[in-house]
């Protein structure tokens, strides 16, 4: 007997036009600057929580979700210090200590597909983060933040509305990101993803989360060109 085929080929994913990339830990080195500078300063508020703590707490989230929860655990307002002293210093800091992720600005050179940034950060902080770095020309226009949307991710709002002004259709999207909270938008906006765990984001939260894991921009430009999957998983 010969076996029946329905005639149908495994669907195929579309191609990649769009990669929109996380900032903080993906392209910039930030999130260790922040988690250290951030730990401290919560510790003289009064707050006693860890390095890891804030890692699994606010990383990827906006700055207004880090401040709500501030005041929520310490029952009293430091909004004027927070915005003021707190980011003041942030700022001396990054453009003291700031560098590029490892890695990245080959990774830029080697990808032709257009990008752009999507952030939690603000605006304000994006270009200076971005013009420190030396990566500010490779994005200009295309700068995207949490706080052009009302919900932050780990709602879709950020990347939907990257995708739109960019216009390309979600299913065409590549998103690069490194939080957990990253990787939930971006999967909710119904667009692959890339997670890297090459910095300080412990590859335990990424896993299970529906993204490609990789660990060292080395391997981006490789991932792109494959649509957001490695060769080994492309060859099961």
């Amino acid at each position: 007997m010969h076996s029946v085929h329905s005639g149908r080929s495994p669907r195929q994913p579309e191609p990649v036009n769009l990669v929109i990339f996380d900032c903080d830990g993906v392209l910039v080195d930030s999130e260790r600057l922040y988690v250290r500078y951030d730990t401290r300063i919560l510790n003289q508020l009064g707050w006693d929580i860890t390095e890891d703590e804030v890692i699994e707490r606010f990383m990827g989230r906006t700055n207004a979700y880090m401040l709500s929860e501030i005041e929520r655990t310490l029952g009293r307002s430091v909004e004027e210090e927070w915005r003021g002293s707190v980011a003041s210093g942030r700022r001396d800091l990054f453009r003291r200590e700031l560098q590029p992720v490892p890695g990245i600005s080959a990774a830029l050179d080697s990808i032709e597909t257009q990008s752009c940034v999507a952030s939690s950060s603000a605006h304000d902080m994006l270009d200076l983060v971005l013009e420190v770095t030396g990566l500010a020309e490779r994005f200009d226009g295309r700068v995207f933040s949490g706080v052009d949307v009302a919900h932050g991710k780990p709602a879709p709002d950020l990347f939907l509305f990257a995708a739109e002004h960019m216009g390309v259709p979600p299913s065409q999207c590549l998103v690069i990101e490194d939080s957990r909270a990253g990787v939930e938008a971006a999967r909710a906006a119904g667009m692959r993803c890339l997670g890297y765990h090459g910095g300080i984001t412990p590859r335990s939260h990424l896993t299970g989360s529906g993204a490609e894991l990789f660990s060292s921009m080395d391997e981006l430009a490789a991932l792109v060109a494959s649509g957001g999957v490695s060769s080994a998983n492309s060859a099961r």
